[in-house]
């Protein structure tokens, strides 16, 4: 066969690994990120080795990939991400804040940085320190801290 895939060289490789980086930017998930990374190990043997046939360069190919993609998986499953993206409420447990308004009757708002958020619990001064022990969507609950 003469055409494209006898006259694969390194960069060929390398050009193909930023299109799915390209392309791994453009889509969720992260998929093409474990082919590029193949490409990108292809080209780096077959600059170091000129001579690999086509066929072995798409079977590497292939083989990387489904390597790379396989140990993703696994150390994704023992190591999750941890998004903090529209999670912003749970990183607020445990921390302390100042009554802004003071919380009679169960409700009152407390200082979160530049804001302000509603919050329920044991009547407290405006000025009082309580801990975050719950949230429910746009409502924390607190505890005086002692």
């Amino acid at each position: 066969m003469n055409g494209f895939f006898d006259n694969l060289a390194y960069w060929h490789w390398w050009v193909f690994a930023v299109v799915l980086i390209i392309l791994e930017i453009l889509t969720p998930g992260a998929f093409f990120l474990w082919l590029s990374v193949a490409a990108s190990i292809v080209g780096l043997i077959q600059l170091i080795i000129p001579d690999i046939s086509w066929e072995l360069q798409l079977i590497l190919f292939s083989l990387i990939s489904v390597l790379a993609i396989t140990i993703a998986n696994i150390w994704f499953k023992h190591n999750p991400i941890k998004s903090s993206l529209n999670q912003r409420e749970d990183d607020l447990i445990g921390k302390v804040f100042e009554v802004e308004q003071a919380i009679i009757n169960g409700s009152g708002r407390i200082k979160v940085g530049e804001s302000t958020w509603k919050a329920n619990g044991p009547n407290s001064k405006r000025g009082t320190l309580v801990r975050v022990i719950r949230v429910d969507g746009a409502e924390l609950f607190v505890e005086p801290v002692q």
